[in-house]
């Protein structure tokens, strides 16, 4: 029975979520399964990969033939070289003690790797937010400076205005003073025709 260690997709639409499998070659994609060896979240950055080291090893000592994404997970994690050192141990050319060294140290440079990777992304986060913060107070204090001319401008016209208002005001005042000065006058006449009128 051919076997390929393989990905089966689950998780929703937009939003892939993979298990790697080891399954007979001839069954679905997302089928029968003889082992789940761990999974592929693509969605993070870096994607998290969780895999079963020992059993990946164990299954490509069996003949297991990787797709080429799963050859590619593999590889990250260390799975071919692990199994490429213990070809060596076979062989004679390594201790298993040795092996176990190379790997070690070969997955304590490639976490370093990947956590350097990390904190490069979080500092690229952070300065781009304070890039967006910059340009925004940038922009409010322009909107600001716009602002300034057109409140003087305001203040202007409402000088403008109070200027005109009291200036109607006066005129006003100018026009009501004679026409009291009227008023009175035929108040003070109207008396003295009424006594004109009873002497006739």
């Amino acid at each position: 029975m051919p076997v390929k260690i393989r990905l089966q997709r689950h998780g929703k639409k937009g939003k892939p979520f993979y298990w790697v499998v080891a399954a007979d070659s001839r069954s679905k994609r997302d089928g029968k399964f003889l082992e789940k060896l761990g999974t592929y979240n693509p969605n993070t950055n870096p994607a998290t990969i969780n895999l079963d080291v020992d059993g990946s090893v164990k299954w490509l000592n069996n003949g297991a033939q990787p797709t080429d994404t799963a050859r590619a997970i593999l590889s990250y994690k260390g799975v071919l070289l692990k199994h490429h050192l213990l070809g060596g141990v076979r062989k004679g050319a390594l201790t298993e003690e040795q092996a176990e060294e190379k790997f070690n140290a070969w997955v304590e440079e490639k976490e370093k790797a990947v956590q350097a990777k990390k904190d490069g992304l979080t500092k690229a986060e952070a300065d781009a937010k304070a890039k967006a913060l910059e340009a925004e107070k940038e922009f409010s204090d322009k909107r600001a400076a716009a602002a300034l001319p057109e409140e003087e401008a305001v203040e202007e016209t409402t000088e403008e205005v109070a200027e005109a208002t009291e200036a109607a005001a006066e005129e006003t005042s100018a026009v009501e003073e004679p026409a009291k000065e009227e008023a009175t006058k035929a108040e003070e006449a109207a008396p003295a025709e009424e006594a004109s009128k009873e002497e006739e």
